[in-house]
């Protein structure tokens, strides 16, 4: 299906952190998308409206009103994904996310445009306490997302099938975004989806890492710990956002590329 538009809602994997930055944005995996859309369509436009930080409610209610004012019906591939940063928080209630995940993801598909959806990774390759909890509440999540994905037909993109993904190097160090090598992991995996050409590749897992000294990861946990975990807990006790004051990259039908 060669889309004309291709409309992007959702929170910091959506935006493209961590992936490099070109004109001052994060490229991201949903820009790669964009760039193998365009070749297939000469009116192809882009909007991408995801912000970092951003709650589910917040997608649902900022987000999605304005994307649903630029489907233009079948021709529009609408991406939504939202939840992750709600499931992160301690007083998480997943039948509150999952309910408004669906709603929205209901809301999209009436208007006729193709809905595409994404599981969140249960297993990061991190491990610990934190790590048990994210798979928990990722893991019921996903169920929420499957099923809607196929009441209503949707494209939905799966991680959680190819095991080989939860390898901690295709992460940033913050060890919750992906780096430049996931994001294009992930735009093969979405053109793949889509039926455009892509990369067979990103199926080909990294080659075998050798065994970090038990030193340097407790030194590189420590170092992590006060560049990223500190500041997000801060942001936290502060009722703060790292998505405060930030507006989308693409917020309007952007002729593509620029």
């Amino acid at each position: 299906m060669a889309y004309q538009r291709f409309i992007v809602c959702g929170d910091s994997y959506s935006e493209g952190m961590t992936d490099e930055v070109i004109d001052g944005k994060y490229r991201g995996w949903a820009d790669r998308v964009a760039d193998g859309m365009s070749k297939a369509h000469s009116n192809f436009t882009y909007v991408n409206l995801a912000v970092r930080g951003k709650l589910i409610g917040q997608v649902v209610n900022d987000q999605v009103p304005v994307a649903l004012s630029f489907i233009t019906g079948p021709e529009s591939l609408v991406s939504f994904h939202a939840g992750a940063n709600d499931a992160l928080r301690p007083g998480y209630q997943a039948h509150v996310a999952i309910s408004l995940y669906q709603g929205a993801v209901r809301k999209i598909a009436q208007t006729g445009a193709q809905v595409m959806l994404f599981t969140v990774l249960e297993r990061t390759g991190n491990k610990g306490k934190g790590a048990e909890i994210w798979e928990k509440r990722f893991s019921e999540f996903n169920k929420g997302v499957r099923a809607v994905g196929a009441e209503v037909g949707a494209i939905v993109v799966d991680a959680n099938e190819e095991q080989f993904l939860s390898d901690r190097r295709f992460l940033a160090f913050d060890r919750l975004h992906l780096n430049s090598i996931g994001h294009e992991r992930c735009a093969q995996a979405v053109l793949e989806k889509i039926g455009l050409p892509f990369d067979s590749a990103w199926r080909t897992p990294l080659p075998h890492a050798k065994k970090t000294p038990w030193i340097i990861e407790k030194a590189i946990t420590v170092v992590w710990f006060v560049t990223f975990a500190l500041p997000w807990i801060f942001r936290r006790l502060r009722g703060k956002s790292s998505g405060d004051g930030r507006s989308a990259k693409y917020p309007i039908p952007t002729a593509w590329p620029i």
